[in-house]
């Protein structure tokens, strides 16, 4: 359900895709398959309804295992997170990440 807001006040230099409303999207435990051996990437793409996210806005992930994350093709329907193992000799197992989005 949305909320509406009636005031809204942004620090000196935000950058906002709109400028009378927060736009908040969660999705909690997605889940990664395991990656293929040492060192191996894997890629999971999350998606939102069409259109529902804004041209810009802000995404933090939070992977439940040791590995560093990057977002790439980013829309107004969803984006691209990668989960690489943080050290090159392991091997990334089947597991889950949270993602929150802010514009």
């Amino acid at each position: 359900m949305a909320i509406d807001i009636h005031a809204l006040e942004l620090v000196p230099a935000t950058q906002s895709a709109m400028a009378d409303r927060i736009v908040l999207g969660l999705q909690s435990t997605v889940a990664t398959i395991a990656g293929s051996g040492a060192g191996a990437a894997v890629v999971t793409a999350v998606s939102f309804a069409a259109g529902s996210l804004p041209n810009t806005y802000c995404v933090v992930v939070t992977p439940a295992v040791d590995a560093t994350v990057f977002v790439s093709a980013k829309t107004n329907s969803g984006f691209n997170v990668t989960l690489t193992p943080r050290l090159a000799n392991a091997t990334l197992p089947a597991s889950s990440f949270d993602v929150v989005v802010l514009a």
